[in-house]
Protein backbone atom coordinates (compact mmCIF):
# COMPACT_ATOMS: atom_id res chain seq x y z
CA UNK A 1 0.00 0.00 0.00
CA UNK A 2 1.21 3.53 -0.99
CA UNK A 3 2.37 5.79 1.96
CA UNK A 4 0.76 9.42 2.64
CA UNK A 5 3.45 10.57 0.97
CA UNK A 6 3.34 8.61 -1.99
CA UNK A 7 -0.31 9.40 -2.03
CA UNK A 8 0.35 13.46 -1.52
CA UNK A 9 2.60 13.32 -4.08
CA UNK A 10 -0.10 11.62 -6.43
CA UNK A 11 -2.61 13.81 -5.81
CA UNK A 12 -0.71 16.95 -6.55
CA UNK A 13 0.12 16.23 -9.94
CA UNK A 14 -3.65 16.92 -10.94
CA UNK A 15 -6.63 19.60 -10.18
CA UNK A 16 -8.89 18.67 -6.73
CA UNK A 17 -11.69 18.14 -9.36
CA UNK A 18 -9.55 15.52 -11.33
CA UNK A 19 -8.18 13.35 -8.76
CA UNK A 20 -11.82 12.98 -6.75
CA UNK A 21 -12.53 11.77 -10.07
CA UNK A 22 -9.82 9.17 -9.97
CA UNK A 23 -10.45 8.30 -7.15
CA UNK A 24 -14.20 7.33 -7.68
CA UNK A 25 -13.17 5.85 -10.66
CA UNK A 26 -10.81 3.72 -8.94
CA UNK A 27 -13.34 2.56 -6.71
CA UNK A 28 -15.62 1.40 -8.76
CA UNK A 29 -12.84 -0.82 -10.69
CA UNK A 30 -12.26 -2.65 -7.73
CA UNK A 31 -16.16 -2.60 -6.79
CA UNK A 32 -16.53 -4.39 -10.26
CA UNK A 33 -14.12 -6.39 -8.83
CA UNK A 34 -15.12 -7.00 -5.68
CA UNK A 35 -18.93 -7.98 -6.66
CA UNK A 36 -17.36 -10.51 -9.23
CA UNK A 37 -18.36 -8.50 -12.28
CA UNK A 38 -15.10 -8.22 -13.79
CA UNK A 39 -13.50 -10.11 -16.71
CA UNK A 40 -10.07 -10.73 -15.80
CA UNK A 41 -8.78 -6.96 -17.74
CA UNK A 42 -11.23 -7.25 -20.82
CA UNK A 43 -14.13 -4.70 -19.87
CA UNK A 44 -14.33 -0.92 -18.86
CA UNK A 45 -15.47 1.81 -16.94
CA UNK A 46 -14.45 5.39 -18.03
CA UNK A 47 -15.21 8.87 -16.12
CA UNK A 48 -15.19 12.34 -18.49
CA UNK A 49 -13.36 15.06 -17.46
CA UNK A 50 -14.29 18.58 -17.48
CA UNK A 51 -14.27 20.75 -20.78
CA UNK A 52 -15.16 21.13 -24.21
CA UNK A 53 -11.90 18.79 -25.34
CA UNK A 54 -14.35 15.67 -24.16
CA UNK A 55 -10.89 14.00 -22.46
CA UNK A 56 -12.00 11.10 -20.16
CA UNK A 57 -10.13 8.74 -17.88
CA UNK A 58 -10.02 4.84 -18.93
CA UNK A 59 -8.22 1.74 -17.39
CA UNK A 60 -5.10 0.98 -17.97
CA UNK A 61 -5.11 -1.61 -20.24
CA UNK A 62 -3.33 -5.14 -18.31
CA UNK A 63 -3.90 -4.00 -14.81
CA UNK A 64 -6.31 -6.29 -12.89
CA UNK A 65 -9.62 -4.28 -11.39
CA UNK A 66 -8.97 -4.91 -8.03
CA UNK A 67 -5.23 -3.20 -8.28
CA UNK A 68 -6.22 -0.20 -10.21
CA UNK A 69 -5.29 3.01 -8.24
CA UNK A 70 -6.28 6.98 -8.83
CA UNK A 71 -2.88 7.73 -10.31
CA UNK A 72 -2.67 4.62 -12.48
CA UNK A 73 -5.87 5.77 -14.67
CA UNK A 74 -5.04 7.06 -18.08
CA UNK A 75 -6.25 10.15 -19.86
CA UNK A 76 -7.37 10.02 -23.34
CA UNK A 77 -8.94 12.19 -26.03
CA UNK A 78 -11.38 11.87 -28.26
CA UNK A 79 -8.85 10.01 -30.97
CA UNK A 80 -7.43 7.77 -28.29
CA UNK A 81 -4.20 9.59 -27.61
CA UNK A 82 -2.94 9.45 -24.60
CA UNK A 83 -2.57 12.75 -22.61
CA UNK A 84 -1.04 10.88 -19.45
CA UNK A 85 1.68 9.21 -18.60
CA UNK A 86 1.44 5.53 -18.65
CA UNK A 87 3.31 2.22 -19.41
CA UNK A 88 0.20 0.22 -20.53
CA UNK A 89 -2.21 0.84 -23.45
CA UNK A 90 -5.68 1.49 -23.82
CA UNK A 91 -8.28 -0.71 -24.77
CA UNK A 92 -9.48 -0.55 -28.31
CA UNK A 93 -12.85 -1.68 -28.12
CA UNK A 94 -13.31 0.26 -24.91
CA UNK A 95 -12.12 3.53 -26.58
CA UNK A 96 -14.55 2.62 -29.33
CA UNK A 97 -17.62 2.11 -26.65
CA UNK A 98 -16.57 4.98 -24.25
CA UNK A 99 -15.70 7.85 -26.64
CA UNK A 100 -18.89 7.07 -28.66
CA UNK A 101 -20.85 7.56 -25.43
CA UNK A 102 -19.06 10.49 -24.14
CA UNK A 103 -19.35 12.35 -27.02
CA UNK A 104 -22.73 12.48 -27.86
CA UNK A 105 -24.00 12.74 -23.76
CA UNK A 106 -23.57 16.04 -22.43
CA UNK A 107 -25.01 14.79 -18.97
CA UNK A 108 -22.67 11.45 -18.87
CA UNK A 109 -19.65 11.43 -16.51
CA UNK A 110 -19.40 7.83 -15.85
CA UNK A 111 -20.00 4.96 -18.51
CA UNK A 112 -19.88 1.32 -17.33
CA UNK A 113 -19.51 -1.94 -18.89
CA UNK A 114 -19.38 -5.35 -18.14
CA UNK A 115 -19.21 -8.77 -19.08
CA UNK A 116 -21.04 -10.44 -16.16
CA UNK A 117 -21.91 -14.27 -16.70
CA UNK A 118 -25.60 -12.79 -15.63
CA UNK A 119 -25.51 -9.88 -18.19
CA UNK A 120 -23.90 -11.78 -21.22
CA UNK A 121 -26.78 -14.91 -20.37
CA UNK A 122 -29.66 -12.46 -20.58
CA UNK A 123 -28.23 -10.24 -23.24
CA UNK A 124 -28.61 -13.39 -25.11
CA UNK A 125 -32.34 -13.93 -24.45
CA UNK A 126 -34.27 -13.28 -27.12
CA UNK A 127 -37.35 -11.31 -24.81
CA UNK A 128 -34.24 -9.63 -22.66
CA UNK A 129 -35.10 -7.57 -19.52
CA UNK A 130 -38.53 -9.11 -17.97
CA UNK A 131 -40.55 -7.39 -15.83
CA UNK A 132 -40.44 -9.79 -13.27
CA UNK A 133 -38.87 -7.84 -10.41
CA UNK A 134 -38.57 -5.42 -8.86
CA UNK A 135 -35.39 -3.96 -9.89
CA UNK A 136 -36.16 -5.11 -13.95
CA UNK A 137 -38.59 -2.21 -13.74
CA UNK A 138 -35.85 0.45 -12.78
CA UNK A 139 -34.12 -0.88 -15.38
CA UNK A 140 -37.17 -1.14 -17.91
CA UNK A 141 -37.65 2.28 -17.29
CA UNK A 142 -35.41 3.55 -19.21
CA UNK A 143 -33.60 0.73 -21.16
CA UNK A 144 -32.07 0.27 -24.71
CA UNK A 145 -30.64 -2.77 -27.02
CA UNK A 146 -27.92 -2.86 -29.63
CA UNK A 147 -27.24 -5.73 -31.36
CA UNK A 148 -24.01 -7.25 -31.40
CA UNK A 149 -21.60 -6.46 -34.29
CA UNK A 150 -18.52 -8.19 -33.15
CA UNK A 151 -16.23 -7.13 -31.29
CA UNK A 152 -16.19 -3.43 -30.48
CA UNK A 153 -13.28 -2.15 -33.01
CA UNK A 154 -15.42 -0.34 -35.71
CA UNK A 155 -16.02 3.31 -35.63
CA UNK A 156 -18.58 2.81 -38.24
CA UNK A 157 -20.30 1.21 -35.19
CA UNK A 158 -20.72 4.28 -33.32
CA UNK A 159 -23.38 5.93 -34.34
CA UNK A 160 -25.72 3.08 -34.00
CA UNK A 161 -24.44 2.74 -30.30
CA UNK A 162 -25.45 6.39 -29.95
CA UNK A 163 -28.85 5.93 -31.42
CA UNK A 164 -29.57 2.75 -29.38
CA UNK A 165 -28.82 3.89 -25.85
CA UNK A 166 -30.49 7.44 -27.07
CA UNK A 167 -31.30 9.63 -23.70
CA UNK A 168 -31.35 6.16 -21.67
CA UNK A 169 -29.43 4.81 -18.51
CA UNK A 170 -29.51 1.51 -19.29
CA UNK A 171 -28.23 -0.43 -22.57
CA UNK A 172 -28.31 -4.35 -23.38
CA UNK A 173 -25.57 -5.02 -25.61
CA UNK A 174 -26.77 -8.31 -27.53
CA UNK A 175 -24.65 -11.43 -27.28
CA UNK A 176 -21.88 -9.22 -25.02
CA UNK A 177 -22.91 -7.56 -21.61
CA UNK A 178 -24.58 -4.84 -20.29
CA UNK A 179 -23.81 -1.00 -20.17
CA UNK A 180 -25.06 2.15 -17.70
CA UNK A 181 -24.61 5.41 -17.61
CA UNK A 182 -24.49 8.22 -15.16
CA UNK A 183 -24.05 12.19 -14.46
CA UNK A 184 -21.36 10.08 -11.53
CA UNK A 185 -19.75 7.47 -11.20
CA UNK A 186 -21.75 6.67 -8.14
CA UNK A 187 -24.54 6.74 -10.46
CA UNK A 188 -23.50 4.20 -12.86
CA UNK A 189 -22.56 1.80 -10.98
CA UNK A 190 -25.57 1.94 -8.94
CA UNK A 191 -27.46 1.37 -12.63
CA UNK A 192 -24.59 -1.14 -12.79
CA UNK A 193 -26.15 -3.25 -9.88
CA UNK A 194 -29.64 -3.01 -10.69
CA UNK A 195 -28.98 -4.10 -13.99
CA UNK A 196 -26.97 -6.69 -12.73
CA UNK A 197 -29.59 -8.11 -9.60
CA UNK A 198 -32.32 -7.82 -11.99
CA UNK A 199 -30.35 -9.94 -14.49
CA UNK A 200 -29.17 -12.88 -11.93
CA UNK A 201 -32.60 -12.70 -10.77
CA UNK A 202 -34.06 -13.84 -13.99
CA UNK A 203 -31.88 -16.35 -14.81
CA UNK A 204 -32.76 -17.76 -11.29
CA UNK A 205 -36.23 -17.43 -12.08
CA UNK A 206 -36.40 -19.46 -15.38
CA UNK A 207 -33.84 -21.73 -14.42
CA UNK A 208 -36.57 -22.88 -11.88
CA UNK A 209 -38.92 -24.24 -14.78
CA UNK A 210 -41.74 -22.80 -13.47
CA UNK A 211 -44.46 -20.24 -14.81
CA UNK A 212 -43.48 -16.83 -13.94
CA UNK A 213 -45.73 -14.26 -12.32
CA UNK A 214 -44.56 -10.62 -14.44
CA UNK A 215 -45.70 -7.38 -13.16
CA UNK A 216 -48.54 -5.47 -14.91
CA UNK A 217 -47.90 -2.93 -17.53
CA UNK A 218 -49.52 -0.22 -15.56
CA UNK A 219 -47.26 -0.41 -12.71
CA UNK A 220 -44.32 -0.33 -15.14
CA UNK A 221 -45.71 2.92 -16.66
CA UNK A 222 -45.99 3.91 -13.26
CA UNK A 223 -42.27 3.77 -12.76
CA UNK A 224 -41.01 5.31 -15.98
CA UNK A 225 -43.71 8.35 -14.87
CA UNK A 226 -42.26 8.53 -11.63
CA UNK A 227 -38.01 8.23 -12.70
CA UNK A 228 -39.17 10.93 -15.32
CA UNK A 229 -40.52 13.08 -13.37
CA UNK A 230 -39.47 12.73 -10.01
CA UNK A 231 -35.70 11.37 -10.08
CA UNK A 232 -32.99 12.77 -10.81
CA UNK A 233 -30.02 10.65 -11.59
CA UNK A 234 -30.08 6.63 -10.03
CA UNK A 235 -29.58 8.35 -6.02
CA UNK A 236 -25.82 6.86 -6.41
CA UNK A 237 -24.86 9.26 -3.52
CA UNK A 238 -26.96 8.24 -1.00
CA UNK A 239 -25.01 4.38 -1.63
CA UNK A 240 -21.44 5.58 -2.29
CA UNK A 241 -20.23 6.20 1.18
CA UNK A 242 -21.11 3.54 2.21
CA UNK A 243 -19.61 0.76 -0.23
CA UNK A 244 -16.40 3.01 -0.42
CA UNK A 245 -16.26 2.19 3.36
CA UNK A 246 -16.65 -1.77 2.27
CA UNK A 247 -13.68 -0.98 -0.07
CA UNK A 248 -11.90 0.57 2.59
CA UNK A 249 -12.31 -2.94 5.00
CA UNK A 250 -11.33 -5.03 2.14
CA UNK A 251 -9.09 -3.62 -0.68
CA UNK A 252 -7.91 -0.11 0.56
CA UNK A 253 -5.72 1.59 -1.64
CA UNK A 254 -7.66 2.93 -4.39
CA UNK A 255 -6.99 6.48 -3.65
CA UNK A 256 -3.23 6.39 -4.46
Amino acid sequence: MADQHEVSQAHSAFSAQEWQLRVDLAAAYRLVALYGWDDLIFTHISASLPGPEHHFLINPYGMMFEEITASSLVKIDQLGNKLSDSPYPVNPAGFTIHSAVHSAREDVQCVMHTHSLNGVAVSAQKDGVLPISQQSLFVLSSLGYHDYEGVALNDEEKPRLVRDLGDRAFLMLRNHGLLTVGATVADAFLGMYIFESACMAQVRALAGNRELVTIHQAILDGIKLQAKQVTRGMGGALAWPGLLRKLDRQNPGYAS
